[in-house]
């Protein structure tokens, strides 16, 4: 069972973007360099609950935050 997934970004701006976006909604979230597993443009990823992917997925959607995928760890 996965427990923890990642948000990717396209530009480091999104990433802080997302992570205020995220606290903003209640959700536990955390900015962490991007597993080396995943190719990004930006070398930061957003960190979270998996259990919680559609609340982040929403949330990234409403506050138009541009992200390069969501993947689980």
């Amino acid at each position: 069972m996965t427990s923890f997934g990642v948000v990717l970004f396209h530009t480091t701006s999104s990433a802080f973007r997302a992570e205020k976006v995220v606290a903003k909604a209640h959700l536990a979230g955390k900015l962490v360099p991007t597993p080396r597993e995943f190719s990004s443009d930006c070398g930061i990823a957003l960190c979270f609950n998996w259990s919680q992917v559609e609340q982040v997925r929403a949330s990234m959607e409403s506050a138009r935050v541009e992200i390069a995928g969501i993947h689980p760890l």
